[in-house]
């Protein structure tokens, strides 16, 4: 049976969609669509109000939400380690901290390596660091034997409405180059300020896994939103 990463290895790029804009009094129809549409990641935004302006919410809705998409968990908490066991049993198939929210980034990615998923024990769970804008890409160095996920933030977290901040480009290349070197099976994903007229250009930058909720969920037609998007992505 093959592990997760293999999976999604065989279907990128792909869109894994921002859970947080959706409309949650009526989020099962949504998701239903996104199923139906082919989407495999529904991401989860955990922002505790400390790390990043915002809070958000815990494992409980996590767990809470039913789906057939994979959970890719983003957790933007301080001191994320003692905490990791209540998003693996609440169903996180992916979980990706940020390298800025503890002094033991390694340890923190070794706990996880030790860790079970809860859905299905022979999926594992795929182990993801976040670098913000700010942070140099030279901090994933001592981490890259730990990870099957590199997520770069196009964003500073924790407010929206931001644009994609173009110094992405360059730290997408510099990451890319990190991965070839390493010689691991590392999945890229780019998160924050994604819309509809860069995403294309985004996959060319070489992004496997592409964050974007508010392009899907603003507006009247999710449905319509989710089609288009597979199509720029050739999955329509």
């Amino acid at each position: 049976m093959a592990t997760l990463l293999e999976t999604l290895r065989r279907q990128t790029p792909m869109l894994s969609v921002g859970v947080l804009t959706a409309d949650w009094m009526n989020l099962q129809p949504q998701l239903s669509i996104l199923e139906s549409a082919g989407v495999p990641l529904l991401h989860i935004d955990v922002m505790d109000g400390a790390f990043c302006p915002a809070m958000t919410f815990g494992p409980p809705i996590i767990q809470a939400i039913q789906t057939s998409l994979f959970k890719d968990v983003h957790l933007m908490i301080e001191n994320p380690l003692e905490k990791l066991d209540s998003y693996v049993q609440a169903g996180a198939d992916m979980i990706t901290v940020q390298v800025e929210s503890t002094k033991h980034p390694h340890r923190v990615l070794q706990a996880l390596g030790g860790m079970t998923n809860a859905n299905d024990p022979a999926r594992g769970i795929i182990r993801g660091a976040a670098l913000n804008p700010g942070t140099p890409v030279e901090a994933l160095d001592p981490l890259m034997e730990e990870l099957e996920m590199i997520l770069l933030l196009a964003v500073n977290p924790g407010w929206g409405g931001q644009k994609f901040i173009p110094s992405t480009r360059r730290r997408i290349d510099a990451v890319r180059q990190r991965i070839a070197k390493s010689g691991g099976n590392i999945l890229l994903c780019v998160d924050g300020g994604i819309k509809r007229d860069n995403l294309v250009e985004v996959a060319q930058m070489g992004a496997e896994i592409i964050v974007s909720g508010s392009a899907v969920f603003d507006g009247k037609d999710p449905a319509g939103n989710i089609a288009y998007l597979q199509k720029q992505l050739g999955k329509g």
